[in-house]
């Protein structure tokens, strides 16, 4: 089995705010420190330390190429990433409060100009049973998907960031989802339910492995026999920017070994250790690290 990450490479431009800025405020940041990011990245970092032998799709510029230089020295495979020589590479603008909370402003760059051709050659060099990872930090996502379902590829989606593209996909295709209580409510389009209830309306809805994670509360899985809630593990957060790509590798990991139990413990214990550090892939803990905590 392959696993593939088709997605976003990013470069985070990270401020230390006191607090997030409103509507027609100016406040000066506290320091500024340059990350390598995007959903897409980080997943396959966080893949890739868990354990898994992690192949990365995606497109950059050339002020991106460090990004592809690093996801090579983390044993990621780089061979079906583009360069354009002309477009920017995708960043975000990421605020990071006193109390570890962030907000994050996206541009798409190269990661919204991949074309169908670059996705044709890719999926080429998989077959079925390998896996497909995907967010929503890039285009033609229904295209990729459909492309993948005819190969046999299971697809795995992180609907993150939510916006209206997300029910134009073929969201019926999807074999595993990944997503938070606030991804949670967009989809279900409600406010006041418990997690239980998310989670298995979710489950009613779209009738595919659902694993919700609900920060300090923890994270629940369905699918058609098991449901399971896993607590969180109390911690310091400091940063909270890759704490969910940290659980979506890691428990991706476990979780293709086959015992979906020790995938929540073990994601649930990567992340919190994700949170206590600053910065996106800086903060990604290798299996080594999580098992002593163990």
């Amino acid at each position: 089995m392959k696993v593939l990450c088709f997605g976003s490479l990013n470069i985070d431009y990270t401020y230390q705010v006191d607090h997030f800025v409103q509507k027609g405020e100016t406040i000066l940041s506290k320091d500024l420190q340059v990350f390598p990011g995007g959903k897409g990245f980080n997943q396959s970092i966080a893949l890739a330390r868990a354990g898994l032998k992690t192949y990365m799709a995606g497109k950059i510029g050339t002020d991106g190429l460090f990004l592809k230089k690093l996801l090579e020295e983390n044993n990621v495979n780089t061979d079906f990433i583009k360069v354009s020589a002309v477009e920017k590479t995708g960043n975000a603008i990421i605020q990071n409060d006193k109390d570890g909370d962030n907000c994050i402003l996206l541009y798409g760059g190269t990661n919204q100009t991949i074309t169908r051709e670059h996705m044709d050659s890719v999926l080429s060099a998989f077959e079925k049973g390998d896996v497909l990872i995907l967010q929503n930090e890039i285009n033609d996502m229904g295209y990729l998907m459909e492309k993948a379902h005819e190969k046999g590829l299971k697809i795995v989606l992180n609907p993150s960031p939510m916006d209206e593209k997300i029910e134009q996909y073929p969201l019926d295709l999807v074999d595993i989802f990944l997503l938070n209580e606030v991804e949670g409510a967009q989809l279900l389009k409600k406010k006041d339910i418990s997690f239980e209830e998310m989670i298995s309306e979710l489950w009613d809805k779209y009738n595919t492995t659902t694993i919700l994670t609900v920060g300090e509360k923890g994270a629940y899985y369905k699918d058609q026999q098991m449901f399971f809630h896993q607590e969180a593990y109390v911690v310091k957060a400091v940063d909270t920017t890759a704490a969910g790509d940290t659980f979506t590798g890691y428990f991706l990991k476990e979780y293709f070994s086959g015992n979906i139990r020790n995938a929540l413990q073990i994601a649930s214990l990567a992340s919190s250790i994700a949170v206590t550090r600053k910065g996106a892939y800086p903060s990604i803990p290798t299996m080594e690290e999580v098992k002593e905590r163990l």
